[in-house]
């Protein structure tokens, strides 16, 4: 992580910050089998700590193991509806996109450290507009008050994610997070923290409330 802290700064360094917004995350996993899992989630972002909704999202998806929980192939829809402000304005318009998805994640854990790359390609329907884009995501989690992760457990959270467009203007945006989580037990975790996230010539502190349920 310290290694992408270092190839961010530059962005960190030059862009305009605003004021902090708020996201409470809910991320939802159902294992129908061995093989199969239903994944689900919601997301309910403002531009202030509660309030001032910038975006809903609802994403679900029916996910494969490849080989025992490390390796996953997935394929998914969200919906997802904006309410974007207009430049230099304080006035608001609305938008409503629908989004497919495929994605790989892999695992590795190593006594205290969980990693996880979640490799994802996205075909987003806004209006009569088809846009393609990709998004690589890497995720490490430190266990610090037990040698590895397992039932009360705090733990480090931190990952960075970077999106790309398929052509003309190719960088989208870049998404650094930092936090503390709590893992109850092998169904229940939460996360508190905060991300930077990076889009273009600006860039927004986000508080992200996140909650992990697994049943």
């Amino acid at each position: 992580m310290l290694i992408l802290l270092i190839v961010l700064f530059p962005f960190l360094g030059y862009s305009q910050s605003t004021e902090p917004g708020n996201w409470f995350i809910y991320f939802g996993n159902k294992q129908i089998n061995d093989k199969f899992n239903w994944h689900y989630e919601a997301q309910y972002r403002n531009f202030n700590l509660i309030g001032d909704i910038e975006q809903l999202l609802l994403r679900t998806g029916v996910g494969y193991n490849l080989s025992a929980n490390n390796n996953n192939i997935h394929l998914g829809y969200a919906y997802i509806y904006s309410e974007p402000y207009l430049a230099n304005s304080n006035e608001k318009t609305s938008n409503k996109e629908h989004r497919i998805y495929q994605q790989f994640i892999t695992r590795q854990e190593f006594n205290r450290i969980l990693i996880q790359h979640r490799y994802r390609f996205e075909q987003r329907f806004i209006s009569n507009d088809l846009r393609l884009r990709l998004r690589y995501f890497l995720a490490v989690n430190v266990a610090l008050t037990k040698k590895q992760m397992q039932d009360n457990t705090v733990y480090f959270s931190a990952y960075n994610e970077v999106f790309l467009h398929t052509e003309k203007q190719y960088f989208d945006r870049n998404r650094l997070f930092g936090g503390l989580g709590y893992r109850f037990n092998k169904h229940v975790r939460i996360e508190l923290g905060l991300m930077n996230q990076v889009v273009q010539n600006s860039a927004r502190n986000q508080l992200n409330m996140i909650a992990f349920v697994n049943f």
